[in-house]
């Protein structure tokens, strides 16, 4: 059993949990994700690591309620514990494996919207650990649903937050700051990292693509299964065929085809839908086993 040694609400239908997970915290890198269950019989629900203490031993996830598996956990309090908590799994972001020198010579940019700004600051503070500092852009549709700005503002070199609704800071989308911040302040970057939701990591995507900033975009939120055997985050990069949770989630945001994302996204929401995909998809339907039989 892994102990909830904090258990909050940051937002409407957004919590916060410290979970006592002593093996998970040793080895886990930003960019990753851990798989927990509530019993033996609940849903397995992939979520990506928000921060981690290896001496302590704590991981900490943020969630948001989007069913009635999230809407059991979030009913979980301190003292309550998930019967799994499963990880690190997927790769870890790629400025892990980069030398620090190199990174240094890099102006980076983060974009997070809504909830994606969770997975965003484990990689955020590890690079101001390094002593690199960095841009970062936060964006919710209002101020009561902007969460852990604090804790960014504390790791980021610069922090821009915007709200679609103007109420609080600016109003408008993160895009409309990152194309200010090159249009108008003469900001010049080598890559940006955007995690959001699909739209939103979309339409950055064409806007970096159009300035000419390689790009990377985490695919977490269309993961399901985690392990590639339930054919719910295949995606087209490029030429080839991906799934989400065990070639990334990220990947090149210039090559991931995120109309056909969105749209598989809906169709595997129903029984029919899934069927059609297996029909249609064959032997690449699936990451893990590599056929549907």
């Amino acid at each position: 059993m892994y102990k909830i040694l904090k258990s909050e609400k940051l937002a409407d239908k957004i919590y916060l949990m410290d979970v006592e997970a002593p093996r998970v915290a040793r080895h886990c890198q930003p960019g990753q994700f851990i798989i927990v269950k509530m019993d033996e019989k609940g849903e397995r629900i992939p979520l990506t690591i928000c921060d981690y203490d290896r001496e302590k031993g704590i991981v900490t996830i943020v969630f948001q309620i989007v069913g009635v598996s999230t809407a059991r956990m979030a009913e979980l309090k301190t003292g309550d514990a998930f019967s799994d908590f499963v990880g690190p799994l997927g790769c870890a972001s790629e400025l892990i494996s980069e030398s620090v020198e190199e990174l240094k010579k890099k102006s980076i940019v983060f974009v997070a919207g809504g909830v994606g700004t969770a997975p965003v600051y484990p990689q955020v503070k590890w690079l101001h650990e390094q002593g690199i500092d960095v841009d970062v852009i936060v964006g919710a549709k209002t101020k009561d649903m902007l969460i852990l700005e604090e804790e960014m503002r504390k790791v980021a070199g610069n922090l821009y937050v915007t709200t679609d609704d103007g109420s609080y800071v600016r109003k408008g989308m993160g895009t409309d700051v990152l194309k200010d911040l090159v249009n108008n302040e003469g900001k010049k970057y080598d890559l940006c990292i955007a995690i959001g939701p699909l739209i939103m990591m979309k339409f950055v995507s064409l806007l970096t693509k159009e300035l000419g900033i390689p790009t990377v975009v985490s695919m977490n939120p269309i993961m399901v299964d985690g392990t590639g055997m339930c054919g719910a985050c295949r995606l087209q990069v490029g030429d080839e065929i991906k799934f989400a949770c065990v070639d990334g989630p990220e990947f090149d945001g210039h090559k991931v085809d995120f109309d056909q994302a969105m749209k598989r996204q809906q169709m595997y929401k129903t029984e029919e839908g899934r069927a059609m995909l297996k029909l249609t998809e064959g032997d690449t339907h699936h990451g893990g086993c590599g056929n549907c039989d």
